[in-house]
C-alpha cells in the first residue's frame, strides 16, 4: 500500500470512490480535477493505492485544506473491499502529518450526524464535538462539527 499526492491520472478513481462512498454529497469530477490539478490553492489530495495483481489501484483518497494555522479535513473514503483495513487510518495519519507540516496546529471536520461508525472513528482518533450545522447535506442531515489538536505534547496523538 501506498499513500501519495494524487496526480490527474487519478481523477476518474476519486470521482467514483466520491460516488460510492459519498451518494448524492460526492463531488463532480469537475471539481475534483480543479482540486487535483492545483487550481483550487489551500486543497491537496492524497490517494492510497494496492497492488491489484495488474498494477496499482486507487482504493482510497483524503481532501484537506491548510489555511495558516487551521486545517480541514473536507474527505476521506476507501472503497468497500478495502474498509475496516487501517486504510482509513493510515490516510488520516497522512493528512495529519501534511497538516503540521503546513503550520496548522489543529484540524476540523464535518460528519453526518447519522454515521456512527465515522463518529467513532474519529473520537477514537482524538476527535470532539465542538458544534452542529443543522441541515448541513443536501438531505437536511445535520453535520457534527469535530475538532482534534495538531500540537504534540497537548493531546495530540501521533
Amino acid at each position: 500500500m501506498t499513500i501519495r499526492p494524487a496526480t490527474t491520472d487519478d481523477v476518474l478513481a476519486i470521482a467514483a470512490l466520491e460516488r460510492d462512498a459519498l451518494g448524492d454529497d460526492a463531488w463532480s469530477a469537475a471539481l475534483v480535477e480543479e482540486g487535483v490539478a492545483g487550481r483550487l490553492p489551500t486543497i491537496s489530495y492524497l490517494v492510497t493505492e494496492v497492488d491489484a495483481g495488474d498494477g496499482p489501484s486507487v482504493v482510497g483518497h483524503a481532501v484537506a485544506s491548510v489555511v495558516a494555522d487551521i486545517a480541514e479535513l473536507q474527505r476521506i473514503a476507501v472503497d468497500s473491499a478495502h474498509r475496516r483495513t487501517g486504510l482509513a487510518s493510515r490516510l488520516l495519519d497522512a493528512v495529519v502529518g501534511a497538516a503540521r507540516e503546513g503550520g496548522a496546529d489543529r484540524l476540523l471536520l464535518e460528519v453526518r450526524e447519522d454515521n456512527a461508525g465515522a463518529l467513532a472513528f474519529y473520537a477514537a482518533r482524538g476527535f470532539v464535538e465542538v458544534d452542529r450545522r443543522r441541515r448541513y447535506y443536501r438531505d437536511g442531515t445535520t453535520a457534527v462539527v469535530m475538532r482534534r489538536s495538531l500540537v504534540r505534547g497537548c493531546g495530540a496523538s501521533g
